[in-house]
């Protein structure tokens, strides 16, 4: 067992019996994650949902202990060589950050990467972590192999909200930049601004500014996904809003009084408002590298949910 000084984050260092988990209603197969648990600590994360099923913290302890898989590169090597694989599409960070502060001392994720490197295996990677870019040629040299591709969490520019939202992450400017940094290696990296807050950072003005910025970065494709309130998220959510926000909480109440997604009506001239300012700035894979067809932002849209 290992413990981050001065963090309060309780590390477990545990064997895994399996590495890929089985997803059905997706636009991937598989699911990996190397990590459990986030030290990212985002008030809205879709896994407090998880966790109350699981019978585990949902509120303010989530993230205070990360069950750290161990073995989990050697299972998905293994895994990997059965002659029942059939070289599908794993996801990689669905439901806990890869890049976290524990992958600068597990490096847990860059193992895993090696190994679908290695079988030449497709996969996409989700993250809020500059961390990747000590990864940046070994993303580019799988992606020579197989379809590569990284979605970058970026749902807004604005200080107040990051800071307030997501405590535990980096600067969304720091993620473009990390983001630059792959796109130039020749890896397609994209922007995912999941999820966007109901009168925090849905309005048009910072709907724009998170895409001139993405644009800027280079970034090859951007979508766009509302937050989404199931229990264990809804509880800690609004318990941080009321106290962050206090004037918004009737709204969310009355938005989210039917359960968790946002009316059709309330979500989709915001996503549709993303898709216009995409065309308008011109964002778009502009990487000069060979490279193969890669899915959708729409398909990726999904991989995030909000």
């Amino acid at each position: 067992m290992f413990y981050h000084g001065g963090m309060g984050v309780e590390y477990r260092e545990e064997p895994c019996k399996v590495a890929l988990n089985r997803v059905k209603g997706m636009p991937f197969a598989w699911s990996l994650n190397p990590y459990m648990g986030c030290v990212h600590r985002c008030t809205f994360c879709y896994v407090r949902a998880f966790e109350r099923r699981a019978d585990r913290p949902s509120d303010h302890r989530y993230g205070t202990s990360i069950r750290v898989k161990v073995n989990v590169a050697e299972r998905l090597r293994a895994e990997l060589a059965r002659a029942s694989w059939r070289g599908e599409g794993v996801a990689i960070g669905a439901a806990t950050d890869p890049y976290q502060p524990a992958e600068g001392r597990y490096r847990l994720t860059r193992a895993c990467v090696e190994a679908l490197r290695d079988a030449r295996n497709p996969f996409h990677v989700i993250t809020r972590g500059p961390l990747i870019v000590r990864d940046a040629e070994l993303l580019a040299d799988a992606a020579s192999r197989a379809d590569v591709s990284v979605t970058f969490s970026v749902p807004t520019v604005d200080d107040e909200v990051w800071r307030t939202t997501e405590p535990g992450t980096a600067p969304p400017r720091q993620r473009l930049r990390a983001l630059r940094v792959l796109v130039d290696a020749g890896v397609r990296a994209s922007v995912g601004m999941a999820p966007l807050l109901p009168g925090l950072s849905d309005h048009p003005d910072s709907l724009a500014r998170v895409v001139a910025a993405a644009r800027e970065a280079g970034a090859c494709g951007i979508w766009a996904n509302l937050l989404y309130l199931r229990p264990g998220t809804r509880e800690h959510f609004l318990d941080c809003l009321a106290r962050d926000w206090p004037e918004l909480l009737p709204a969310y109440e009355r938005l989210y009084a039917r359960g968790a997604y946002l009316p059709a009506a309330e979500s989709a001239p915001v996503k549709e408002e993303v898709r216009r300012l995409a065309k308008q700035h011109g964002v778009r894979d502009r990487r000069t590298v060979a490279r193969r067809a890669p899915a959708s932002d729409e398909q990726l849209s999904l991989l995030t949910p909000a």
